[in-house]
C-alpha cells in the first residue's frame, strides 16, 4: 500500500528545484560568456563555491540570498535571449556601454541595484510592441 508523506514530498520538490534552478543559472552564465568570478560576485558567493555550483557539489539555497540573485540572473538571460536571440549579440549587449542604463550592463549586474535595474530595462525594452 502506498503512503502519502507531505513532508517527503515537499523535501523531494525542494531539491527538484535547487537541482534546476541551480542547472539554469550555470547554463545562463555560460551562454552569457560569464566568468566564474563575475558569476561569483553576481550571486554572492565565494570563487569556491562556483566552482563546486559547476561540478554539481553545490545547489543554490531556496532560503539565502543567492536564490533572488539567481532568479533574477536566469530572467536577465531570458529576456535578452528574447530580444537578441544569439549568444553573441547577447554577450556585445551585455559588454557594450547602455545610455539608458548609464553603463554597461556587464559591470552593473554585479551590485544588487544594478541587476534589479538590468532586469527592469530587458523587461521594459522586451514589452514593447
Amino acid at each position: 500500500m502506498l503512503t502519502f508523506d507531505p513532508e517527503t514530498q515537499a523535501s523531494a520538490g525542494t531539491s527538484l528545484s535547487r537541482a534546476v534552478l541551480t542547472k539554469a543559472v550555470a547554463r545562463a552564465a555560460a551562454q552569457l560568456g560569464l566568468s566564474k568570478g563575475l558569476l561569483a560576485r553576481v550571486l554572492g558567493l565565494s570563487p569556491a563555491t562556483i566552482t563546486r555550483l559547476y561540478s554539481g557539489d553545490y545547489l543554490l539555497d531556496a532560503s539565502r540570498k543567492e536564490w533572488e540573485f539567481a532568479l533574477l540572473l536566469v530572467r536577465l538571460f531570458r529576456s535578452l535571449d528574447s530580444i537578441v536571440a544569439d549568444e553573441a549579440s547577447a554577450r556585445t549587449w551585455l559588454a557594450s556601454e547602455n545610455s539608458g542604463l548609464n553603463g554597461r550592463p556587464l559591470e552593473l549586474i554585479t551590485q544588487t541595484e544594478g541587476l534589479v535595474r538590468v532586469v527592469h530595462y530587458l523587461d521594459a525594452s522586451r514589452a514593447v510592441v
